[in-house]
């Protein structure tokens, strides 16, 4: 029965790295994301969290790929670079306006992965020509907010900070709890030092998928 449930589980790895009869390359991923996602050049990403959003941008940017940030005006430099994003190889357009759109399409031609906040709720006409152009492009896209048809979408609950005392102290690391949800298959689950009290960037313990334990993995920043 195990036998099974791993080829078939090899199987689905290998559908989801093909679409349209082009192979999907995989992505450099934040190490602290291992188990839980995989960047492929031409999926889409949609997360409720700007820490996760940057962790997933720093990945290819670690690789030596080119990013770029669409309409995040409050985009964190300083965090971003934290979790290994290459601010030299990333640009910016804080303030697209209602041509968001159309600067992100341009942006896929041209960088590796592409972080936007969407302006409004995204037609799944749109989010399909896009992802056309996406797949053509080898490129990925990571949405900070809901996207139609997103390949995974990550979640987070359970925040909780420490380093506080009985009324003194200051916040050192914040542990949050991630879900990544696929389809309707079962949520892949994990918690997560974002960031630890070494400013470190890693699993807070052994994740789990569908019950089964999965290595660690310690991250440094």
């Amino acid at each position: 029965m195990a036998s099974t449930l791993d080829t078939i589980a090899q199987l689905r790895s290998r559908m989801a790295g093909m679409q349209d009869g082009v192979p999907r390359l995989p992505l450099e991923t934040h190490p602290a994301l291992a188990g839980l996602v995989q960047l492929r050049a031409g999926g889409s990403y949609s997360v409720d969290s700007a820490s996760l959003a940057l962790a997933l941008l720093a990945g290819p940017s670690r690789a030596g790929g080119w990013s770029a940030v669409v309409g995040v005006a409050d985009f964190g430099a300083e965090a971003a670079a934290a979790l290994g994003v290459d601010l030299d190889r990333t640009v910016l357009v804080p303030d697209p306006g209602d041509q968001w759109l159309e600067v992100t399409a341009a942006l896929v031609d041209v960088v590796t992965v592409v972080l936007v906040r969407p302006q409004g709720r995204v037609p799944e006409r749109v989010a399909e020509k896009l992802g056309a152009r996406l797949r053509k492009r080898s490129a990925a896209l990571v949405v900070l907010g809901d996207w139609p048809r997103a390949e995974v979408r990550l979640t987070t609950r359970e925040p909780a900070w420490s380093g506080v005392g009985e009324g003194h102290g200051h916040l050192r690391a914040r542990r949050i709890l991630v879900e990544a949800h696929r389809g309707s298959a079962p949520p892949r689950r994990g918690a997560l030092w974002f960031p630890a009290e070494d400013q470190s960037y890693r699993r807070a313990e052994a994740p789990s998928f569908q019950g089964a334990p999965v290595a660690e993995v310690e991250v440094a920043s």
